[in-house]
């Protein structure tokens, strides 16, 4: 994974069950490089799922990422508002609450 501090959990996970975390790492490689989409969009694109199942530690590393490929915070907002007929206000706003913990740090 990039630069980021990892979660506690992650790194258990990652030192426990070595092999498995290594072949989702080597999974995620091979897809991002598979396609012909940039970082920057596919990093939103795993920010909206992120948002989608809910998941305010995926939100986070993906804001991260996201800002590591070059997204602005509009653009992170823009991607996570956009989700709003899908995804229904409540999931939106509070993925674009856990967005500003990572955005408002800087």
């Amino acid at each position: 994974m990039a630069k980021e501090k990892l979660p506690k959990h992650y790194l258990f996970e990652k030192k426990a069950h070595e092999a498995f975390i290594g072949a989702v790492e080597a999974l995620g490689k091979a897809i991002r490089e598979q396609g012909p989409l940039d970082k920057k969009t596919a990093n939103l694109i795993q920010l909206a799922a992120a948002a989608a199942i809910h998941s305010e530690g995926a939100v986070h590393s993906h804001v991260r990422r996201a800002v590591e490929s070059g997204a602005t915070p509009e653009e992170i907002y823009h991607a996570l508002m956009l989700l709003t007929s899908t995804l229904g206000y409540p999931t939106v706003s509070a993925a674009l609450s856990w967005a500003e913990d990572i955005l408002l740090k800087k």
